[in-house]
């Protein structure tokens, strides 16, 4: 006879296995995008480079992955290609770890990256590429740093690191706060069309009969939104030079952000 806990433990897992991924994986990236509306174009640099540098079968590590936006255009583009996951939000991680059921090209890590045991919980002892993208403005400078550091010991030699976030420079006042109110206009008229904002994004998920229980623990991890630099391009590369990598310099800028690529 079926006990009461193993019918909820059945009817949770029907619940997640009917669950549409695909969709909350397309309303998260459709959530990005109102931020960043260049964030496609990031994606397709970054990549460009990962093949131009370690080729077209690439081991990745999809650093803070989110829901796996870098790993689904990853595999999309290098159907031969691996990814590892790794990230500490569980309702990001439910999401992404739903969307990739079945595609044993990629797995999921939970870590906190403010904890260098991270590094032990990974599948593979080195990585041809290391991607993240809009994640490590979370982390202060020297906590991200000691986390270069780590990385430098992660990638192979010959191995990429990219990071594509918020790069501003600090150098340029006007035309930072031009370049900003230009940017919060344009998100006004999309959030008047109807666009998602962070905020809204997270009412839905906390909405969700799947997604509430991991996104109230998400919210007990991080509160509304980690406390984080975001220093310039230049800093970036500095710092991954003195982490070990033989060369590094911004790849893609656009206004407001960037990215920096370091070659071991």
């Amino acid at each position: 006879m079926t006990s009461s806990d193993e019918l909820e433990g059945i009817a949770v897992a029907e619940t997640v296995a009917s669950a549409d991924w695909a969709a909350w994986q397309t309303s998260w990236d459709r959530q990005q995008e109102w931020y960043l509306p260049d964030r496609e174009e990031r994606f397709r640099v970054m990549l460009d480079m990962v093949e131009a540098l370690v080729g077209p079968e690439p081991r990745v590590l999809d650093l803070a992955c989110g829901t796996g936006s870098i790993s689904d255009r990853l595999l999309r583009r290098f159907p031969r290609a691996v990814s590892t996951g790794m990230d500490l939000d569980p309702a990001l991680l439910t999401i992404a770890q739903g969307y990739f059921a079945g595609d044993d090209r990629v797995q999921f890590v939970t870590a906190d990256l403010h904890d260098p045991q991270w590094i032990d919980k990974l599948p593979y002892e080195t990585y041809d590429a290391v991607l993240t993208a809009t994640a490590l403005h979370w982390m202060h400078t020297e906590p991200l740093r000691e986390l270069y550091g780590l990385l430098a010991g992660v990638i192979r030699d010959g191995g990429v690191f990219m990071n594509a976030d918020h790069m501003p420079d600090p150098s340029t006042p006007r035309i930072n706060a031009a370049d900003r109110a230009h940017r919060h206009a344009r998100m006004d008229r999309a959030k008047a069309g109807g666009a998602l904002d962070w905020s809204d994004w997270w009412e839905l998920a906390a909405a969700d009969p799947v997604l509430a229980e991991p996104t109230a623990k998400r919210f007990e991890i991080y509160g509304e939104h980690a406390d984080g630099d975001t220093p310039s391009p230049d800093w970036h590369a500095e710092a991954l030079r003195s982490a070990g990598f033989a060369e590094a310099r911004a790849v893609w800028r656009s206004p407001s952000d960037g990215m920096v690529l370091g070659l071991r």
